[in-house]
């Protein structure tokens, strides 16, 4: 009887399987036949002012109820993408024909709102199964040329037309376009009557779900691009390998000389050699100490949070329009790599002196975050003020805040703290004198300002038109999917910072000018300063308008180029300390 009833009872669990089929679920992205996969509408905003952004039913589409916005995470929200539901019903694999959308009365102030974002040249997103698609919301018709209808007319589409590719039970692709037959002229201030409709049409494709957002990157993939970055990249390696020609032609060859001088005893040869003069004053510590190690332990962090991004990327986990994924990596990141800030000024500070690093750990804790949340503050007052979605909610404001105290500040603090506890002495080669020796009076072309700008030019004309790619893909419709040539763009700039920043070292202390801590940190960084001259140049290009746009563009590009300068000015700081140590290493101090 037992027997019986367990197989009566996989009887009916065998039918049960077999007569209804698998659920269905959005997380999975598999689908049934007629299934509803919910299509989200984002954000509005006209086409030239990428930052300007307004949340859809802003303007009076027709909207369900109630309206429903979707979760997001950090990212998303710092994107400005503001997900909510729509009445769009797109079913998996069903046709349809003129579907009525709504019927919608708009007053005179709604049919202004519509014509001002049409002359804006508004555009709308929207996301069907984690795939955005964008359309328009109207057109402008210029002045016609017949008497009986003259003026600008202003039409606004009604009718949506989405194609959707699909392979086996997963979509693949969807279009929208706006039907220009289907149109309603709303040049007049009037009451007006709407219906809005949409249809739907599927179609398959070989196209694998894994390879869907391939389509996304087939921009930069085209052949006159491709060319475009070859010519960047070979461009970068000629230009790195004269510098290291001249570099080994000109400055290695006088050090070997100066070398050979300073070993044979001669003491009218040795005059020759200036920086010999200088191994009593080579290694003086630099003045503001605690700030010389902030900008080291930052330089240090922000290096170390690009190269693991570039990781992420070069693995696929950073890809085009991954709502958010970008921006919520920069947080995690800069965040758990707040340990390394920490403990690179701790540990830097202790070798000198091992009592005020506590100092330096808090400058390392606010001189990029304190001006980044200034700036930040600022740019969030003037999106609130526009209503655009690119103001942070007061919900969002809270996590990141509780994100940077909870846990930013404990790991930069753990840092250095772990940087005080293995600290080490400062191994110079030579000792230092307890007077500083007077530095000579120096010609325009030695000073600072001069050899920043030849720090700072040559390596950004090596990486300019990448750069220009880069600034496309941020402030435009461009979309940069090349991590490879980006992340080699990256190496050359490293490598062309190091080669220019010893030699001009070399020819600082060849003329005993001994105070070169810092200048290594200037000279190095200086490169940003060219990246934000550029970033100027490339909005004045551009067609981009408006206070906003502006404030968003100027005050995101100095953030961006404030970290690469302390990135560069960091690096340029290590390689000079590790060619000043060789050369005075293999001297005979007297």
């Amino acid at each position: 009887m037992g027997t019986e009833a367990f197989e009566m009872s996989l009887g009916l669990v065998l039918l049960t399987i077999l007569t209804f089929p698998a659920k269905s679920s959005a997380t999975d992205h598999i689908y049934n036949v007629g299934d509803n996969v919910p299509l989200f509408v984002n954000k509005i905003g006209p086409l030239n002012n990428p930052s300007e952004t307004y949340q859809y039913y802003d303007l009076p589409f027709c909207h369900p109820d109630p309206v429903i916005q979707k979760k997001e995470s950090i990212g998303e929200v710092l994107c400005g993408d503001r997900l909510t539901n729509s009445l769009y019903q797109l079913n998996f694999r069903l046709n349809k024909l003129e579907e009525r959308l709504g019927q919608k009365k708009l007053r005179v102030s709604e049919v202004r709102k519509f014509r001002d974002a049409i002359l804006g040249d508004f555009y709308f997103q929207m996301y069907y199964d984690d795939l955005p698609l964008w359309g328009f919301i109207g057109k402008v018709e210029a002045e016609s040329m017949s008497l009986s209808d003259k003026g600008t007319k202003y039409h606004l589409f009604t009718h949506l037309q989405f194609d959707a590719l699909y392979n086996g039970n997963q979509v693949i692709e969807i279009r929208a376009f706006s039907d220009p037959e289907h149109v309603v002229d709303i040049t007049e201030d009037v009451d007006i009557d709407i219906e809005f409709t949409y249809s739907v049409s599927w179609h398959a494709t070989s196209t694998q779900f894994q390879n869907r957002m391939e389509k996304y990157s087939k921009a930069s993939l085209l052949p006159v691009r491709q060319k475009i970055h070859w010519f960047s990249f070979i461009n970068s390696v000629v230009i790195i390998v004269l510098l290291m020609g001249l570099l080994t032609l000109l400055i290695m060859r006088r050090l070997k000389n100066d070398l050979r001088k300073c070993s044979n005893g001669d003491e009218e040869e040795d005059k020759e050699v200036g920086w010999k003069y200088l191994h009593g004053d080579v290694f003086r510590h630099p003045s503001n100490m605690p700030l010389f190690c902030a900008v080291l332990g930052l330089g240090t962090q922000l290096l170390t949070m690009v190269c693991i991004l570039f990781l992420l990327a070069c693995f696929g986990v950073l890809y085009p329009y991954n709502r958010g994924a970008l921006l919520t990596s920069l947080v995690f990141i800069y965040t758990l790599t707040s340990m390394v800030a920490g403990y690179s000024a701790a540990a830097f500070h202790n070798q000198f002196s091992v009592t005020g690093w506590e100092k330096s750990v808090l400058l390392t804790g606010i001189l990029y975050l304190g001006p980044f949340f200034v700036t930040v503050s600022f740019l969030n007052t003037v999106a609130i003020s526009y209503g655009a979605t690119s103001a942070l909610p007061f919900g969002t404001i809270v996590v990141i805040l509780l994100i940077y105290a909870f846990l930013a500040i404990p790991l930069l603090g753990l840092g250095g703290l772990i940087g005080y506890c293995i600290r080490s002495e400062f191994q110079a080669p030579c000792a230092t004198k307890q007077l500083p020796r007077e530095i000579p009076s120096l010609a325009w072309y030695r000073r600072t300002p001069c050899q920043m700008f030849v720090g700072g030019l040559l390596p950004f004309s090596a990486i300019a038109l990448q750069l220009h790619h880069l600034y496309a893909s941020m402030w435009g419709y461009k979309i940069y999917t090349l991590p490879g040539i980006l992340f080699v763009t990256f190496i050359v700039l490293v490598i062309l910072t190091a080669i220019l920043t010893i030699g001009l070292t070399y020819i600082q202390l060849s003329v005993e000018d001994h105070e070169w801590w810092w200048r290594s940190v200037l000279c190095g960084g200086s490169t940003a300063i060219f990246m934000f001259a550029y970033s100027i140049y490339f909005y004045i290009r551009s067609n981009m308008t408006g206070f906003m746009q502006l404030s968003f563009f100027i005050g995101y590009n100095a953030c961006i180029c404030y970290a690469f300068f302390l990135m560069l000015g960091s690096i340029s700081f290590r390689v000079s300390l590790v060619f000043v140590r060789h050369i005075y290493s293999a001297v005979k101090s007297e």
